[in-house]
């Protein structure tokens, strides 16, 4: 059977009912693929051992960082190094963000709170 084949801001709509609650899309290696919508604020936080990326697939984000904070839209890429604090936060309504990252960090890193997920869903 060939692999199957997802169309990520679809399956977001059809799948995700609130924000900060990331999906598996997939999983390369150790690491997973995760798609989540974004909305007002989520909690500062850092993560010791892990790098994350974040690709915006639809709507407009910002990452706020201690020193200020990048912008980005559809199609824009970031990858934020461990232990640098940030805090993402949507800029238009529910956009969609893919995320790359080890299977074992936990979205709210180093700061556990009303957001974290341990327990993800799939696509």
């Amino acid at each position: 059977m060939p692999p199957r084949k997802i169309s990520l801001v679809e399956a977001a709509d059809r799948t995700i009912d609130r924000v900060f609650d990331p999906h598996v899309a997939g999983d390369v290696n150790e690491s997973q693929i995760k798609v989540a919508k974004f909305g007002a604020t989520f909690d500062w936080h850092s993560h010791d051992e892990e790098d994350e990326a974040f690709l915006v697939l639809r709507g407009r984000i910002a990452i706020d960082f201690r020193d200020g904070a990048v912008e980005m839209g559809e199609g824009d890429f970031i990858v934020v190094p461990r232990t640098v604090e940030h805090r993402p936060r949507s800029l238009s309504e529910e956009p969609v963000v893919l995320m790359f990252e080890p299977a074992t960090t936990v979205n709210t890193g180093n700061n556990p709170g009303e957001f974290t997920r341990t327990e993800l869903k799939r696509l």
